[in-house]
């Protein structure tokens, strides 16, 4: 994990030992998993910070949403899904130069729908290491953790 990252606890739950100096922009994260373990990551769209690199799907919570109903929008929005159970993974801070975003990751094991990239974007299964790139810098460390869950002991 880079220096621009920082994992918050669970127990936490977005409380940090450093508090950001700008506003906190909350975005939820979609992993969709596979049962054979792959994963999907998505190509960001032209007209966005960090165009062409590679990420998890997901978009910024709107007023009064949670990160859940955020995440099922977003992946309706974007992939043309109606995800199923989400359930939150993990939680990461990250200090871009466009904006300190704090993300939400979950798992998504399962959905309905036929994936479509509703806004042009590229996206691809992946098992890791990957082969796409680049990586948004904060996709980075979710692929470590995919990579520690696999050699947990089931």
């Amino acid at each position: 994990m880079n220096a621009a990252s920082l994992l918050i606890p669970d127990a936490l739950d977005g409380a940090a030992d450093t508090a950001p100096t700008r506003p906190v922009t909350e975005v939820a994260v979609g992993v969709l998993m596979q049962p054979d373990g792959s994963f999907l990551l998505a190509q960001r769209p032209g007209g966005k910070p960090y165009e062409g690199y590679w990420e998890f799907p997901g978009g910024k919570l709107e007023a009064g949403e949670t990160v859940e109903a955020a995440l099922a929008r977003e992946l309706e929005e974007e992939l043309g899904i109606q995800a199923g159970t989400i359930v939150r993974w993990r939680t990461l801070e990250h200090d871009y130069p466009h904006a300190y975003v704090r993300l939400f990751f979950c798992k998504v094991m399962d959905w309905e729908g036929q994936l479509v990239g509703r806004e042009g974007q590229a996206f691809a299964w992946q098992h890791g290491p990957v082969t796409v790139g680049p990586l948004l810098p904060a996709t980075i460390p979710v692929l470590q953790w995919l990579a520690d869950d696999t050699r947990e002991p089931q």
